[in-house]
């Protein structure tokens, strides 16, 4: 497995498992034993997802050392103040069952973004999380947690696919030292990404799926990247891109992919961002 180096000097799987929409709990569990069995070590879930419980069960159940793994859980917009971020970062440790996270996440741009930061860099400097980021972030809010914080963040976990590729967002966040992680890397299989002619055709020079072929992408863009799968053979195959490498003309063939538009929704739109995390922030207003 290839290692990257965070801002920090934390080393981080580069190819990990995720567990987002994974809502059947027993399924969850059992998907974290398979992936960890498969040789993932990196295993991203959060509170929103409501399954941090079921991979601390598999965690447990995998009889791989704790030190061995690399478990992120990430903070959500309900809980994005100082006092409630403070609580919410115990929550994940209780859920999952551990002393210690490796990263732990802002998870959305939303709610009092600096005073929960200060929470995290709280548990950061009492060994609580041996590194903190954020997700969905753009640039510009990037900076301005930069700015007006003492840690900077090791991480902007963002969506990255072949269909939605963000090369202004990666080389912001690489000129700043800050990792870029990938979440949904298959755009959940949509415009027919795991059967388009153009990733096939990359495919069959070396005998690789289309799903391999992204992966591979994105690693050698120096991007870290958490595919989810139930299935053990899908898992298996994921992380089996480490014995081959898309050249320069087959990378730009994969950059001309870009449809320049997210596959989910704007993080900009006030309608998105109302329909999306009005509950959660008012949630959070009630609760401070």
């Amino acid at each position: 497995m290839d290692m990257v180096q965070l801002n920090n000097g934390v080393q981080m799987p580069q190819l990990g498992f995720g567990v987002f929409q994974m809502t059947d709990l027993a399924e969850c569990e059992q998907a974290v034993v398979d992936a960890i069995a498969s040789g993932y070590r990196l295993i991203d879930t959060a509170a929103a997802y409501h399954n941090e419980a079921a991979v601390g069960r598999a965690i447990k159940r995998s009889g791989v050392a704790r030190e061995e793994l690399f478990i992120t859980s990430k903070l959500w917009v309900s809980d994005a103040s100082y006092e409630r971020a403070k609580k919410g970062i115990d929550q994940s440790l209780q859920n999952l069952g551990v002393d210690y996270l490796d990263l732990y996440l802002l998870h959305q741009p939303f709610g009092d973004v600096i005073g929960a930061w200060r929470a995290l860099e709280e548990a950061y400097k009492a060994g609580k999380i041996r590194a903190i980021g954020v997700s969905n972030f753009y640039a510009d809010q990037l900076k301005n947690l930069i700015l007006s914080t003492d840690v900077k963040p090791v991480i902007n976990q963002i969506e990255v696919n072949p269909w939605y590729q963000e090369h202004s967002e990666v080389a912001f966040a690489q000129a700043e030292e800050i990792q870029v992680e990938a979440w949904a890397p298959f755009a959940e299989g949509k415009h027919n990404i795991f059967t388009d002619d153009r990733i096939a055709a990359i495919g069959s020079r070396y005998g690789k799926s289309n799903g391999q072929v992204i992966l591979r992408w994105l690693l050698q863009r120096g991007i870290v990247v958490i595919p989810k799968s139930v299935h053990q053979n899908r898992m298996a195959e994921n992380i089996n891109v480490f014995d081959f490498e898309l050249t320069t003309a087959e990378m730009a063939t994969m950059n001309d992919l870009d449809k320049g538009e997210s596959q989910f929704f704007d993080h900009r739109d006030p309608a998105a961002i109302e329909q999306i995390f009005g509950t959660s922030l008012a949630a959070l207003k009630e609760n401070k």
